[in-house]
């Protein structure tokens, strides 16, 4: 692939799995919880927290990188925050990139899994409870393991989402070759250029080869958790 790809094409490839893997993994934690309170979870709100997470679907995604470049930039209340007592800086960084990514993929992945838990038979945890286990011990021991093929969809469609990132993205930390130029903005900054056509076809076929291979991956892993959890 070295061979095929420029070294700026080969970065712009590499940095787009970096900050896809992270924002996947650094939504899990989150998306599990918040789709388990959306699946059991009873309280005054509810419906507002579910539009909240499903916002980021409906809203322009250049909104979406524009409200985190508010709240998230150096001056905004929480980047301030992170830079003076953390040194961390979101804006203009690759890390940033991730967060917007996961703010977009975030949606996919809560839905996945909650419609997981909620076909989770509700006898099973109930069946736990009377023997004497508490609420996250069913959790980690019943609920979990059944709804691991949704955890696992969930995770694939929220980095297929992060990979083809582009708004948020490049509203939020722009387009810095090296830096934050993830594959969708190096495909633009292409066909921005004379004689760019072709660094363009290239990433777009491998953009497209890895949103295709996630779907399959995703289809395939959910199946054979599922056989084996059916097996058990």
């Amino acid at each position: 692939m070295t061979d095929w790809l420029s070294p700026e094409e080969w970065t712009a490839v590499r940095l787009s799995l970096i900050v896809a893997t992270t924002a996947m993994l650094a939504s899990l934690p989150l998306g599990v919880g918040v789709a388990f309170l959306l699946a059991r979870g009873r309280f005054w709100g509810k419906s507002v927290l579910d539009a909240l997470v499903h916002l980021p679907l409906i809203m322009p995604p250049v909104v979406t990188g524009y409200l985190l470049l508010i709240g998230f930039g150096r001056r905004g209340p929480i980047g301030q925050f992170l830079y003076d007592w953390f040194g961390i800086v979101l804006s203009f960084r690759w890390t940033g990139a991730a967060l917007a990514a996961a703010v977009m993929g975030f949606p996919l992945m809560v839905r996945a899994i909650r419609l997981s838990i909620e076909a989770v038979d509700r006898k099973l945890e109930d069946a736990a409870g009377t023997l004497g286990a508490n609420p996250f011990w069913v959790f980690a021991v019943v609920t979990l393991p059944l709804c691991l093929p949704g955890i696992l969809v969930g995770m694939i469609l929220c980095f297929a989402k992060a990979m083809g990132e582009f708004g948020a993205t490049i509203t939020f930390v722009s387009n810095i070759p090296g830096e934050t130029q993830t594959l969708p903005s190096a495909i633009y900054t292409f066909t921005q250029v004379p004689g760019g056509e072709a660094g363009a076809m290239r990433l777009t076929l491998i953009s497209i080869a890895v949103s295709v291979s996630a779907l399959f991956i995703s289809e395939y892993m959910a199946r054979l958790v599922g056989r084996r959890i059916a097996i058990e």
